[in-house]
């Protein structure tokens, strides 16, 4: 069970985004981040009412519950709002991989590292 913040809750800026806002998902216990996905207020509201994550997807045009088909499921332990309240980061235990491709992180493949001048 979550416990939930109503006075934040309630000043979270969906509209900035079209009804949807950035979710950053991040593993609560090694603090690799996870994942990036979106939420409406139902998807939201749906999370906090199971303590599981629940998304929208933006291609497919409907709520998801993460893990729902392959069992990898997030546990939601924190949710966290950003200063300007339209984006929030979950802290979750997650159960198998985060990514759709097998891997644990959608963000496996290193674009660019600092070479020593």
């Amino acid at each position: 069970m979550l416990k939930v913040d109503r006075s934040l809750l309630n000043k979270i800026d969906f509209e900035k985004g079209n009804g949807l806002i950035p979710v950053v998902t991040q593993d609560v216990n090694t603090k690799k981040v996870l994942m990036v996905a979106y939420v409406n207020k139902e998807a939201l509201e749906k999370t906090l009412e199971t303590g599981f994550a629940h998304y929208y997807s933006r291609s497919r045009k409907e709520l998801w519950k993460k893990g729902e088909t392959s069992g990898h499921v997030q546990k939601v332990v924190n949710v966290y709002i950003d200063c300007d309240e339209d984006t929030l980061l979950y802290e979750v235990e997650q159960t198998g991989v985060a990514c759709h491709t097998g891997e644990y992180s959608c963000f496996f493949r290193k674009l660019a590292e600092r070479e020593d001048e």
